[in-house]
């Protein structure tokens, strides 16, 4: 299985995803810097964590205009899996990959902690090795994790299904005293409309290996290492 992890100038969680992908999937990952005009062949595209362009402008609004991302989203369309995590998130609906924004934090503060997530889903290439509705722990950090739509967006995403996990309580429920960002219906991850690329804020790589504190993240890197061939 081929993988490739873009850099972009400012991600910090280039190196921690690629340690999971080659720890969960066997093979080590190609680092694709983002000047880059050719993707090599990929059978899943990861854009990582970290404040590429020094979030300057709006988050992931330069990234996504990076010369490598020609590819990157022409090999999307193609059916390529892709997954962004965090600031990858936010590169991946400048894009127009995925619906919605990721807005500032309706605390206005950056945030780094972990939360605890339920999954909505368990039937995509990202999330088999989960349980539905199974609640699993994951890191945040982020300054701009607040995932925002318009009224006609939002019932798509639901209404297709498209949501991927949800920020809730230690038992699952759905509530604002669960919800870190503000982020409608707790929205912590989306699907586009195929299943084959997905948005998260929060970092499974972070707790993907019991040296990290937990494994949670790990069935993420399990799950492509059983469907992406």
């Amino acid at each position: 299985m081929k993988t490739s992890v873009i850099v972009f100038p400012g991600s910090n969680c280039d190196r921690d995803v690629a340690v999971s992908l080659e720890q969960s999937l066997g093979t080590a990952p190609d680092m694709v810097w983002h000047g880059m005009t050719d993707m090599p062949s990929s059978d899943l595209i990861v854009l990582p964590g970290g404040f590429s362009y020094g979030d300057y402008l709006r988050c992931g609004a330069m990234a996504a205009h990076s010369p490598i991302m020609r590819d990157v989203v022409k090999m999307a369309r193609d059916g390529v899996p892709v997954l962004g995590i965090c600031n990858g998130f936010q590169i991946l609906t400048e894009t127009g990959l995925l619906p919605g924004v990721l807005i500032r934090n309706n605390s206005l503060h950056f945030i780094c902690r972990d939360v605890s997530l339920r999954v909505e889903r368990n039937d995509t290439l990202f999330a088999n090795r989960y349980e539905m509705r199974e609640v699993i722990k994951v890191p945040i950090a982020h300054h701009d994790g607040n995932y925002f739509a318009d009224d006609d967006t939002l019932a798509r995403v639901e209404g297709e299904g498209r949501v991927a996990f949800r920020y809730c309580g230690a038992e699952g429920q759905i509530d604002d005293q669960s919800n870190p960002n503000g982020s409608l219906n707790n929205i912590a991850g989306v699907y586009n409309d195929t299943g084959r690329i997905l948005g998260l804020m929060p970092h499974p790589e972070r707790l993907s290996d019991p040296a990290l504190g937990g494994i949670d993240g790990k069935g993420m890197f399990e799950s492509l290492l059983q469907t992406v061939h």
